[in-house]
């Protein structure tokens, strides 16, 4: 007979197994590259994928119930989310498997406490959205058919922002410098690779306006400039997005007449396929493809900023805006 005792088996016996892997291709989206037992797990890697939530599928079974010393009976959920650490078992509204998956998650919860499991219901997507950074407030007001495409998740954008703070750190021990933000799509880029930053620093703003002009340099001036004196120090400029370069080649040349002792140039993100002016940024966080991306900061009309990750704004959008109030040109 099976043991009814899960807490006094023998911490030996508590082993996980891990499972063969159920890789049936090697191209194509993550969620079309497995096996699945059930459409509603492949469902749930659709989604995973949509947001760009890395996951496993089945990865280790869970010995719950003994025969002697013999498993009589072990639980594999459904999914492991590593960035997470969080074990999902995906189930369906019927009653006749909601009732022993219930079992098993009481069970292996029992057994191993240290391992965090969830019963997923369709009901519950929401709530692990809220769990792995997006918040259910601005997620549901985006509209799904406002977006292509996740293209940088928050871990995504959490690992990438530190690993630029540690450089910059490192590159800059025993100085001192001035970041420098341009208002205002750096808001929360800027905030979040402060706050990683380990050398003494002081924060400024400057705002640019931008308009319609026969030449490069007649499309830009600044509206607001920096309150700190930059003559003999190092400055570090922080952008959301370099596009043609024009508007950095402007900015670097207006600071480089006050005489710093260095101005770098750390951007969140990069196109270089669009690049007018040759501009290499010292500092890169990710290179994206020319599509029109929101969130993070980034807005379109000031919308979407709030948002915890980036995506690409459908075309139709901005086609839709620019029909009826044509937008100033982005000469960044």
């Amino acid at each position: 007979m099976a043991s009814s005792a899960p807490l006094h088996v023998p911490q030996k016996w508590r082993r996980p197994v891990r499972q063969r892997s159920r890789l049936v291709r090697r191209t194509g989206p993550a969620h079309a590259r497995v096996e699945f037992a059930h459409p509603s797990e492949q469902e749930f890697a659709r989604f995973l994928d949509y947001y760009r939530i890395r996951w496993v599928y089945e990865p280790v079974s869970f010995p719950i119930a003994w025969d002697g010393e013999r498993i009589a009976e072990m639980f594999t959920p459904d999914f492991y989310l590593p960035e997470h650490d969080l074990y999902v078992e995906v189930t369906t509204m019927k009653q006749s498997l909601v009732t022993p998956k219930n079992r098993k998650v009481r069970m292996l919860r029992e057994l191993y406490p240290d391992v965090s499991v969830r019963l997923l219901y369709r009901k519950d997507y929401q709530q692990l959205l809220a769990k792995a950074g997006y918040g259910a407030v601005e997620v549901q007001n985006l509209r799904k058919q406002d977006i292509g495409d996740i293209v940088i998740s928050p871990v995504e954008l959490e690992t990438r922002v530190r690993a630029l703070a540690t450089k910059i750190s490192r590159d800059y021990r025993g100085r001192s410098i001035v970041l420098v933000g341009v208002l205002k799509g750096i808001t929360f880029f800027m905030a979040d690779l402060a706050r990683q930053i380990k050398v003494p620093f002081v924060i400024d703003y400057l705002d640019l306006k931008r308009y319609a002009g026969a030449q490069p340099r007649e499309r830009v001036s600044i509206a607001r400039d920096i309150d700190y004196p930059i003559e003999g120090r190092h400055v570090l400029l922080v952008e959301d997005i370099v596009n043609t370069g024009l508007t950095l080649d402007y900015l670097l040349s207006e600071l480089r007449q006050r005489n710093p002792a260095s101005v770098e140039v750390v951007t969140l993100l990069d196109r270089p396929t669009r690049r007018l002016v040759e501009l290499p940024a010292r500092y890169v966080g990710f290179q994206i493809p020319n599509d029109y991306v929101v969130g993070y900061g980034l807005d379109y009309r000031e919308l979407y900023r709030n948002l915890p990750f980036i995506c690409t704004l459908r075309s139709s959008i901005y086609e839709l805006g620019a029909a009826a109030v044509p937008p100033a040109p982005t000469v960044n």
